[in-house]
């Protein structure tokens, strides 16, 4: 997948040309991620339609983020996310509970994906009509060179539900640890994989040791 800047140059952007960049954590098992693609895929049709007679075109860029250093890098704040010429199509960040398989932390918990608004209803995919719009908006709406890229300049670190993904798939692709303990016990993690896997309260049946049967975390 490509994983270019977010934004057109200012000589394309001047020239009416969108870009539209997709990043997504999964785009196998995750209805929401899937759905995305298939909607933007559809709203493609729509929108070349409208724009051929214009010669204006419209590019797609998809970005599988699959650490945290390239979350930093596209400022990523949620999964899935659709940005034209730079700006987030979604007015505000929404989130609940995903229950794909893909969309899990080292323990199994599933993370939090985006939810769509759309004239007043809310989609786990984000809908034809709302990427329309917002394709629409950006080539019409005015000067296009004068669009700015999303967050720039604003304070931004990887959200820890994120962060929580990111070291559960680094934790999963890695060989299961045992580590001794000061009490002679033996621990299924070590401290950094616990960390990932619960609250305090949650530790012992979370990350007891092999022979207990309890260990959450992998």
């Amino acid at each position: 997948m490509s994983t270019p800047g977010t934004v057109l140059d200012t000589a394309d952007r001047a020239q009416g040309g969108v870009v539209i960049d997709f990043l997504f954590l999964d785009l196998t098992t995750c209805d929401r991620c899937v759905g995305t693609d298939e909607h933007l895929t559809a709203a493609l049709d729509v929108v070349q339609q409208v724009l051929e007679p214009t010669g204006r075109q419209v590019q797609v860029r998809k970005h599988l983020v699959a650490t945290e250093e390239q979350a930093r890098r596209l400022r990523f704040l949620s999964s899935p996310t659709l940005r034209v010429n730079g700006r987030d199509i979604a007015v505000e960040l929404k989130e609940s509970s995903c229950g794909s398989e893909s969309c899990a932390d080292g323990c199994g918990a599933h993370i939090d994906c985006r939810v769509w608004t759309h004239e007043d209803q809310e989609f786990t995919a984000a809908p034809v009509g709302l990427i329309v719009d917002a394709v629409l908006r950006e080539v019409y709406s005015g000067d296009p060179a004068a669009t700015p890229e999303t967050g720039l300049g604003e304070p931004y670190d990887v959200p820890e539900n994120l962060r929580r993904f990111f070291r559960g798939q680094q934790h999963q692709a890695s060989p299961q640890v045992s580590l001794e303990r000061q009490d002679g016990q033996v621990d299924c993690c070590g401290p950094e994989l616990a960390g990932t896997c619960c609250a305090p309260s949650e530790k012992a049946s979370c990350c007891g040791s092999p022979a207990s049967g309890s260990c959450g975390c992998q």
